[in-house]
């Protein structure tokens, strides 16, 4: 039971690992689809020219929405942030109609913008097309350099996890030394000694990936309801992947400390089983 407990905790440690990396990739890819490019329109450009243009953005693989603007919308949207009444102040309103275009993710990086920019730039009826383009800079060198601290964060309690369920293994392997040499002096082959042990192991991985899973579950019904909109698992298949990796690793992870434990004490002499 302390070896089963143990090792599901560890695991679950594991588990925490995979769904700060889920996090962490929701979180960059919310940010980087929140970044986009503001296409200006021409003051003459025709309607049925700036619709087409319209259509041929959203059905672009790059694009993930696209939202037009009319010259009124801007002014309105201007008002509100400025608490006061422009147009009557100027007598015209010299706002442009415009279109917001977000990109994928995968897309919304300094180079992808600037393809798309320069793209969408060779179109007649655009007056001008910017985006911010220090913030996209800035943010994906962030994202990345986070991202590599979190990669180096996480292998290093990977290790650190998998040297503790070792060592929770070969000290239950090393409790029964004797019983594994007092069956070799009965006759008992090696594959039969070994395969009790082997099977014990199995089923303590997967009982502690059960507990594993089921605090995850927990935890991540906790985060959902209380950090909604910024902690978001919605993404279901994944989250069934590092449910199975759990198991999978909790399984491989005893399995194989067994394996090279009991191998070690059927190779030893028997005067060495007192050392």
């Amino acid at each position: 039971m302390t070896t089963t407990i143990s090792i599901s905790l560890v695991l679950l440690i594991l588990g925490v690992i995979g769904l700060l990396g889920l996090t962490a990739n929701h979180l960059s890819v919310y940010v980087k689809e929140n970044l986009g490019l503001t296409v200006m329109i021409k003051n003459d450009a025709k309607d049925a020219e700036v619709r087409k243009l319209e259509k041929i953005l959203s059905s672009s693989q790059k694009v993930k929405s696209v939202r037009f603007v009319t010259k009124e919308q801007s002014a309105k949207e201007l008002e509100a942030d400025l608490g006061e009444n422009f147009i009557e102040y100027l007598g015209y309103n010299p706002l442009l109609s415009s279109i917001e275009v977000r990109l994928f993710a995968e897309y919304a990086n300094p180079e992808g913008m600037e393809a798309v920019k320069k793209l969408i730039a060779s179109f007649p009826e655009v007056k001008e097309v910017y985006y911010q383009k220090n913030i996209v800079h800035l943010i994906h060198e962030n994202i990345r350099r986070i991202s590599l601290v979190l990669f180096g964060f996480a292998s290093l309690l990977m290790l650190i996890a998998i040297a503790l369920i070792n060592n929770t293994v070969r000290l239950m392997v090393y409790a029964k030394r004797f019983v594994i040499r007092t069956m070799q002096l009965v006759g008992a082959t090696r594959g039969f000694i070994r395969k009790p042990l082997l099977i014990q192991s199995i089923m303590q991985g997967l009982v502690g990936g059960f507990i594993a899973n089921v605090l995850l579950a927990g935890i991540i019904y906790l985060s959902t309801r209380e950090l909604s909109g910024v902690v978001d698992f919605q993404n279901i298949p994944l989250v069934v992947i590092l449910f199975l990796t759990v198991f999978l690793i909790g399984i491989l992870i005893t399995w194989l400390s067994t394996f090279f434990a009991v191998r070690k004490y059927l190779n030893l002499k028997t005067e060495d089983l007192y050392i």
